[in-house]
């Protein structure tokens, strides 16, 4: 069988390309090697680069973190023209792996992409180069596979990788975070990214506190990201120590969506989380704030007026979304409460977002088979 090359610059990304890795039979069967982290690690995957050195976030973090994304590139260019790889899975990611892309299409390797660029919220021109050099796209959400066919890509949707495993029911769930059993109960997720959880952290837990407060019961817990690099995490879990809320440490490989059945809120950061939440009827609260460069640039290019997948899928603000100057403890802890005190319809509208996805899906299996005939 030949070599694989897997790219998973994020720990969404990881834990998804990893999905796929053990669907495909694990290091028994396939000999794979590229960028991630604990999750394709844990499978066997020889990292060239570890995704924690490389993961940024908006225009100006990207460029204070420009030569480790350069250093990242270079290894796993530099591994797959030595190994001289055939074939190839490029999960979300997208600047580092569009200019990837075509460095392997040059060199005749065959590329997947899973994940694809959000073209419809931002930047549609961001498809033409990838006509040119992705031989297949499996797509995570259902509106996305005619969209790319029509520009020319052969894409098929596969579901997303959030529906997929088998959560904890809530008893459980809740035992396992060691959460009382009848009080309301919320989580905090300030993000996957350094830069995001410098941001969102703090202000989050400040509204929790206000919510605390104003209620007899309530429990809540931090849960962090294993792709967040050492002075995050140390720095994160200092905050919340002073904030007297406990704090767990997302194991990698599995993600934070089966812990979230134990959760009737989460307060969380844009992006799968804020999905991952919903499906788990973990009401979400999204919060979300960027440097001023970033937020000039969105507001001159965004399509879309929602920011979060649910209400994106949706097609309506469902779900409440705090952006820039409204992610301030006051406004966030508003909304917090609204969502506890409104639960119950806003469960229906959680169910609402399963249905859109479509029935049970098991996307890792999908992209595995896309890929075996062109490893065997």
């Amino acid at each position: 069988m030949n070599e694989l090359l897997v790219v998973a610059g994020e720990a969404s990304g990881d834990r998804a390309a990893a999905s796929v890795i053990a669907a495909l039979g694990g290091r028994d069967a396939v000999r794979a090697f590229g960028l991630g982290g604990s999750a394709l690690e844990g499978l066997g995957v020889e990292l060239v680069s570890d995704l924690r050195d490389s993961t940024a976030l908006g225009v100006t973090d990207v460029a204070a973190r420009a030569c480790a994304i350069r250093k990242a590139y270079v290894s796993v260019a530099r591994a797959a023209r030595k190994r001289q790889v055939r074939v190839a899975i490029l999960v979300n990611y997208t600047e580092f792996n569009t200019l990837l892309a075509a460095r392997l299409h040059a060199r005749g390797v065959r590329v997947l992409w899973y994940g694809a660029p959000q073209i419809w919220a931002w930047r549609k021109g961001r498809a033409e180069p990838l006509r040119r050099t992705v031989d297949r796209m499996a797509v995570m959400l259902p509106f996305e596979e005619a969209m790319w066919r029509e520009r020319g890509i052969d894409a098929h949707y596969v579901g997303h990788p959030a529906c997929e495993g088998s959560p904890l029911d809530r008893t459980a769930a809740r035992e396992a975070m060691g959460l009382t059993p009848y009080a309301r109960t919320v989580a905090i997720l300030p993000g996957s990214r350094p830069h995001e959880v410098d941001r969102l952290l703090q202000p989050m837990l400040d509204a929790y506190e206000r919510v605390r407060n104003d209620r007899a019961s309530i429990d809540g817990r931090v849960l962090l990201a294993s792709s967040l690099d050492e002075r995050t995490r140390k720095r994160a879990l200092a905050i919340a120590e002073k904030a007297e809320v406990e704090t767990v440490e997302i194991d990698g490989r599995v993600g934070v969506g089966p812990c979230l059945r134990a959760f009737d809120a989460a307060l969380c950061a844009s992006g799968t989380a804020a999905l991952e939440a919903a499906l788990a009827r973990a009401v979400p609260v999204v919060v979300y704030r960027v440097d001023l460069v970033t937020e000039l640039a969105a507001r001159r290019l965004l399509r879309t007026p929602h920011i979060s997948l649910p209400n994106i899928l949706l097609g309506r603000a469902a779900f409440p979304e705090l952006l820039q100057g409204d992610a301030q403890p006051k406004k966030i802890g508003q909304a917090l409460a609204r969502v506890l005190d409104g639960r119950t319809s806003l469960v229906r509208a959680c169910d609402e977002v399963e249905s859109v996805l479509g029935p049970h899906r098991t996307p890792s299996l999908d992209v595995a088979r896309m890929l075996k005939p062109w490893l065997a």
